[in-house]
């Protein structure tokens, strides 16, 4: 017997609903195109996932342009700079100053509530809590997916196009054949402890500190909560660190000269993040193009996750506008390398800024020595912190 089905027919099927999957649809839908979204979680439950957000300057303009509610302007912070802080002496590196520029401190999980808002406000269709996903016929002119919906329905999607924003355990990316993909990956020996906590901020802007215990950032969340993190073992267990241990370990991070103090106050989330850099090529398989975390990852301190999502949905987006008004499908063609020309841009900055400032499990007293006079090379060169200052900022590029 066969098994009854939906069938919707539309123009780009999105698989994902995450902030790239979301601002994809938004930007299409704008444009006049049809699309349809299905995502494994609830909206609730991406909505509570605390995640970190520094925004780029062209992240926010995506924001605010395209008639997303503008709330990363009124609850955002804006920050002209940041501080490297390395054996408790603190440089500011100035993004006005040097570039022009400055990064937003906005939660992504506060970009995903925006976005869900704008696509719910316009009318798109997304489905949220989806099971049994899978994609079929990405070599021909109509790639489908399939799910079945929180109320039990078999859906089928059918679309001239299939997008995977479904990051990085998603379903889509595992359906490029092996023999031509290629995955490009390193793994880092260490990961970071972040806690969340109730306190006000303790620095205007974050500070990214090493010492010989090891790297730490002081992040903000808001006026009253607080993100910080600190460099651990990737198999550290959180239940053996209570409240005092993490405020000391933290503290003993960013000692210096200068007396900086952290703003302790109650920690109420903690976690291990492990973290590695990965980059899938080609971007693109027959009908189907990946974005964001789906094709490429980077570790957290050079805070271009999101950063990179938006970029590839900035180059992919007018292509595809482009392919359904006149047809031409050169922007097609031309995504895969667009994209990943500015993805190992991010990659090679964040693993730069990443050995720079963290401890190597056996790290020899040249190699701390070295790192040292990196430090100063960097930030005693208004060239040297130009470059990290554009880099952190977003280049400004056809991507």
């Amino acid at each position: 017997m066969l098994e009854e089905r939906t069938v919707v027919e539309t123009d780009v099927a999105v698989v994902g609903a995450g902030p790239a999957g979301l601002m994809l649809s938004h930007l299409l839908s704008r444009a006049g195109i049809d699309t349809v979204v299905v995502e494994t979680r609830s909206r609730e439950e991406i909505a509570r996932t605390h995640r970190a957000g520094i925004l780029e300057a062209g992240t926010v303009a995506m924001l605010t342009d395209s008639g997303v509610d503008g709330r990363v302007l009124s609850h955002g912070h804006e920050h002209e700079g940041t501080v490297l802080r390395f054996d408790g002496e603190s440089r500011r590196i100035d993004f006005q100053e040097l570039v022009g520029e400055s990064v937003w401190l906005y939660p992504q999980n506060e970009v995903f509530t925006d976005l869900a808002a704008a696509r719910e406000r316009d009318g798109g269709v997304v489905h949220w809590e989806v099971s049994d996903t899978r994609v079929s016929e990405l070599t021909t002119e109509h790639p489908t997916v399939h799910c079945t919906t929180a109320d039990g329905e078999s859906l089928e999607i059918r679309a001239r196009l299939l997008v995977g924003a479904d990051g990085s355990r998603g379903v889509c990316r595992k359906q490029i054949p092996a023999e031509v993909r290629t995955d490009n990956f390193t793994e880092y020996p260490f990961a970071w402890f972040g806690i969340l906590c109730e306190a006000p901020p303790s620095a205007p802007e974050l500070i990214y500190a090493t010492s010989p215990r090891g790297f730490a950032l002081i992040s903000q969340r808001s006026d009253t909560v607080q993100r910080m993190y600190f460099q651990c073992d990737p198999d550290t267990d959180v239940a053996q660190w209570d409240d005092e241990r993490i405020w000391d370990e933290l503290q003993a991070r960013v000692d210096g000269p200068d007396g900086l103090t952290l703003n302790r106050g109650q920690i109420f989330d903690k976690t291990v993040l492990p973290f590695r850099s990965y980059v899938c090529e080609p971007l693109r398989h027959g009908s189907m193009f990946l974005v964001g975390d789906a094709g490429h990852t980077v570790p957290p301190t050079g805070a271009k996750g999101l950063n990179l999502a938006f970029s590839d949905v900035r180059v992919l987006a007018p292509a595809v506008v482009d392919f359904f008004e006149t047809g031409d499908d050169a922007g097609l063609a031309a995504y895969s390398a667009v994209a990943l020309e500015r993805i190992w841009k991010a990659q090679n900055f964040s693993y730069w800024v990443t050995s720079l400032m963290h401890t190597a499990p056996d790290e020899t007293p040249f190699a701390a020595k070295r790192r040292r006079g990196e430090f100063e090379a960097l930030t005693g060169s208004r060239h040297g912190s130009a470059y990290f200052a554009e880099s952190y900022t977003g280049w400004r590029d056809r991507t």
